[in-house]
């Protein structure tokens, strides 16, 4: 809360979410999908709850039976049983349109693809202001003419990026550069309590030097840099890697390892529900992509646990991690340059924990879920014109 002053009223205290003068509180409608935990959920979930508290009415258009729904819900916030299930959808296009035009929202937030299809032809002629979220650089081209669908599209009001790389590669393509901002996706160290796993139990050997890699089968992943990175280690060097995520046994997987000199030290778990246990028994992690990165909740995740990361430059991997201070930035693509990380920081057990600590203490300082909600409701009261 804070002080505003209201011509021709005495100073009176005012919610941050209150439009001043008028008493109402601004009111927003998300429209998300929440199905795929394995998204950064939590952290858009405890956004819209820290901003009902800070005083928007929040309406959250999402899947029921869903993870955080019971969460929100208890927080004051109305959540309503629907997402679209495809771009072209009148029938969430007629619904979205129906609950704007009856609900005087003042915000319509938009969080995929699908959201912001159908989103951005419901608020045709509707006062209602829309922002979209944006996670990832690549594949948005103005002479592509899908495009103009979504981000594009003339009806978008504000782009909400998750990192400014992500903001930077946008900036490139759209009609109004400074339409187009930054909000971290903030999280909380609160959030994470997982007890180290018994990689013993998970066929790693005791004693050794772990690297940890945390990320669906992808070739923009760059497992396969990582796999030919090994080749570059000193030859008997203790270090064996552990990949976690789905589609592990991919050919391409398979192919690389082959005839790998240290093919017995790679254990594919595939998909886990406990990862973050299994960074947090890890010594190093890496996440080697190659291009088209946002802000990576895995990076994020080990940083928390005092894990230093060693990440190639794309995307906002390199704003996460300050090179040689909580972790080592490499050029994507280059295996010999992962490989002189991951053997400094064996041969350096000391700073590679100094490094861990730094790690988590600048989530808490840099990337936290309080400056998520100051700067959503920053972007909120900004293109409402409604700032104190």
């Amino acid at each position: 809360p804070g002080k505003s002053e209201c011509p021709g009223s005495d100073s009176h205290i005012v919610n941050s979410g209150t439009f001043p003068c008028s008493g109402r509180r601004m009111k927003a409608l998300v429209i998300t999908s929440m199905e795929d935990t394995l998204n950064s959920i939590r952290p858009e979930a405890e956004t819209f709850i820290g901003l009902q508290r800070a005083g928007v009415t929040m309406e959250v258009m999402t899947q029921a039976g869903t993870p955080y729904v019971d969460r929100m819900a208890a927080a004051g916030i109305e959540v309503i049983d629907f997402a679209p299930r495809k771009k072209f959808d009148r029938h969430a296009v007629r619904r979205i349109r129906e609950h704007l035009a009856a609900g005087g929202h003042d915000v319509l937030h938009l969080f995929n693809n699908r959201a912001i299809a159908n989103g951005v032809r419901a608020a045709r002629g509707l006062a209602v202001k829309v922002i979209t979220y944006r996670g990832q650089t690549g594949n948005i081209r103005r002479f592509d003419p899908t495009c103009w669908l979504t981000h594009l599209n003339p009806r978008v009001d504000r782009i909400i990026c998750v990192a400014n790389a992500v903001r930077d590669d946008l900036r490139q393509h759209v009609r109004r550069p400074d339409h187009v901002v930054t909000v971290y996706k903030g999280h909380d160290l609160g959030w994470y309590r997982d007890e180290p796993a018994d990689l013993e139990a998970l066929g790693v050997p005791r004693g050794v030097f772990v690297v940890c890699s945390v990320a669906n089968y992808r070739p923009r992943k760059g497992i396969e840099v990582l796999i030919d990175s090994a080749r570059h280690l000193p030859r008997g060097a203790p270090v064996h890697f552990v990949l976690v995520g789905g589609d592990m046994d991919a050919p391409a997987v398979e192919e690389r390892l082959a005839d790998h000199p240290l093919r017995e030290n790679f254990h594919r778990l595939g998909f886990r529900d406990d990862a973050c246990a299994i960074v947090a028994a890890s010594d190093v992690s890496v996440l080697a992509s190659t291009k088209r990165e946002g802000l990576p909740k895995t990076v994020i995740e080990s940083m928390v646990y005092e894990v230093p990361a060693v990440v190639s430059d794309t995307g906002g991997s390199g704003e996460l991690v300050v090179d040689g201070d909580c972790g080592f930035v490499v050029p994507p693509g280059e295996p010999v340059a992962l490989a002189k990380a991951i053997q400094y920081l064996w041969e350096h057990p000391a700073e590679r924990r100094a490094m861990g600590r730094k790690a988590r203490a600048r989530i808490d300082t840099d990337f936290n879920i309080r400056d998520t909600i100051d700067g959503t409701l920053a972007v909120y009261r900004e293109v409402t014109g409604k700032a104190d």
